[in-house]
């Protein structure tokens, strides 16, 4: 049975790399015995662990054991995957063979000719690898891309010839001859490799759009927009291309047909990735994209996944770390709308997911445009975000606190901010998240904990201008912990950001209550020049003693 004896040779090939096979425990010489008594494809196995080659290797990559062509399709039909999981296959392969190039240009600058040539073999078994799998899944690959695919394997054969030359000689004055030229192939396999490659994600992108337009099908449109959501989780560059090609305006398209209201959130959320880029934002601002997440907001007769998708979008296209906002006209028109229905989202939020994505769209609403603001006072956002933040279900994470913190800071800026302030309890909130501090010890968690200490210092600084909420910080003591977190590096997690905010708090409540600082607080962190203060809590060390 040719399927058993591939399993049991499978198995012996497994044990020959791992090199655990029977005879370890046993003397050499009863091992060479042994191995003199075996068949030829058994020793051929046993040897092959310490003398692997890279071209054969891909020689027996390249081909399947069977000849008869039955089998042989049988044998291609069993190893296919979906689009997506083909895509993720060719992404990894690409990834791999641009470290080794990398790597062989570090390698190549050290003169180590040896693995410059064994890395340059691995390099081509893994270009041969990759175009054979990809034509094995692919359909209607483009003459010009066949014609990469031929210049990057010669190429990748010439590379290899001329290194496997400078393995071979010894003379000085060759290889430094031979080092231009190497580089100079070496710099060409990169730009083939790369062409290549684009025409490759070029390609599949507009197989997946062209499914998504042209398809009636819920479960094919389903799939399509599945693979298109992976293909931009691997990079910017990746959204760029689905963009250019289209990818937006396919998106919308769906968002804008009752047929597909199911595929609503997986899209949406597909376009919240695209939207990172530049060409995305454009894309956006011409198919009207904003009127239309408008339309899905405020429309109750979707899902709170669909509204909470939408929120996503709205939260990436407002970001205050994208340079561009050519959008922000289009959403200035309807941005009543929009902040309406994310407050409200964020009462109505079963969950603390949902609460996240929609009050992180109504912070980076809020940098923008201080008339944001001002709706949130009209509509008693301040009240609903309060309230929610005793809800440990829905504001469960420090990112959500980030969130609500950040509308706190941007709202502050309002007089009448402090009153909404003391009727929610607000004070006692912005107390507490001074003592924010992570649990998991997780990088992005404790970056968030930083950014909600310093926000509820510079809200707590805002606000004090107001002499009845300055009194109620004093009350809850958040002079200690102001005191605290800018003599004690390790309660800021050494944060230059907290230290400043912090600073600025306690000045502040210092001018309202003079009486609530010991002399060598004042002295040290109220009276100097706010510079001074900061450099003398930089520079302390903790006593552990």
């Amino acid at each position: 049975d040719s399927s058993l004896w591939r399993s049991a040779h499978k198995s012996k090939i497994n044990m020959a790399f791992k090199g655990e096979d029977d005879l370890g425990s046993l003397p050499l010489p009863v091992q060479r015995m042994h191995l003199i008594q075996v068949d030829s494809v058994q020793r051929w196995m046993e040897d092959l662990k310490f003398m692997t080659d890279c071209e054969c290797m891909c020689i027996l990559q390249s081909k399947p054991i069977s000849v008869e062509k039955d089998e042989q399709n049988e044998l291609i039909l069993s190893s296919q995957y979906s689009t997506c999981d083909n895509l993720q296959l060719l992404l990894k392969r690409a990834w791999i063979i641009s470290t080794e190039l990398t790597r062989i240009a570090q390698k190549l600058e050290k003169n180590r000719w040896q693995r410059v040539h064994s890395m340059t073999v691995r390099v081509n078994c893994h270009v041969r690898s990759m175009i054979n799998e990809y034509n094995t899944f692919t359909r209607n690959s483009s003459g010009e891309m066949h014609q990469f695919e031929k210049l990057l394997i010669d190429k990748c054969s010439e590379f290899t010839a001329f290194t496997e030359r400078c393995v071979q000689t010894e003379d000085e004055q060759i290889l430094k001859s031979m080092k231009s030229c190497i580089n100079e192939t070496l710099a060409t396999v990169a730009q083939y490799f790369g062409q290549l490659i684009e025409l490759v994600l070029t390609h599949e992108a507009q197989n997946l759009l062209r499914q998504i337009e042209l398809s009636n099908s819920v479960y094919v449109t389903e799939s399509a927009i599945s693979s298109l959501f992976s293909l931009t989780q691997e990079g910017a560059h990746l959204c760029r291309i689905i963009a250019k090609e289209g990818g937006v305006a396919a998106l919308f398209k769906i968002c804008r047909q009752d047929c597909f209201r199911c595929l609503y959130p997986q899209t949406l959320k597909t376009l919240a990735s695209i939207c990172c880029v530049e060409e995305g934002m454009h894309q956006l601002e011409k198919v009207d994209g904003i009127l239309c997440l408008a339309d899905i907001l405020t429309d109750n007769t979707h899902s709170e996944a669909t509204h909470a998708e939408a929120a996503a979008v709205i939260a990436q296209i407002t970001s205050p770390h994208l340079t561009f906002t050519q959008h922000l006209s289009s959403f200035l028109e309807n941005m009543e709308e929009i902040v309406t229905a994310l407050v409200k989202l964020c009462q109505e939020a079963s969950s603390g997911e949902v609460f996240l994505l929609a009050s992180a769209a109504l912070a980076n609403i809020t940098f923008f445009d201080t008339m944001a603001c001002e709706i949130l006072l009209q509509l008693n956002a301040m009240k609903i975000l309060l309230a929610a933040c005793s809800d440990k279900h829905i504001v469960d994470t420090p990112y959500s606190r980030d969130q609500v913190v950040t509308i706190l800071a941007n709202m502050s800026v309002l007089d009448q901010c402090a009153s909404e302030i003391i009727q929610g309890n607000g004070v006692q909130l912005l107390m507490e998240m001074l003592f924010e501090r992570s649990s998991s010890g997780n990088s992005a968690e404790v970056a968030a904990c930083e950014r909600v200490q310093q926000k509820s210092a510079v809200t707590l600084a805002r606000l004090s201008r107001d002499p009845e909420v300055a009194d109620a910080a004093v009350k809850l003591s958040c002079i200690p912990r102001l005191i605290k977190l800018c003599r004690s590096p390790t309660e800021r997690n050494n944060s230059d950001s907290v230290l400043v905010a912090c600073l600025a708090a306690l000045r502040r409540l210092a001018v309202m209550s003079p009486d609530g600082l010991e002399d060598s607080d004042f002295q040290q962190l109220v009276k100097p020049r706010l510079v001074d203060s900061f450099l003398l809590c930089t520079n302390m060390e903790e006593s552990f003693v």
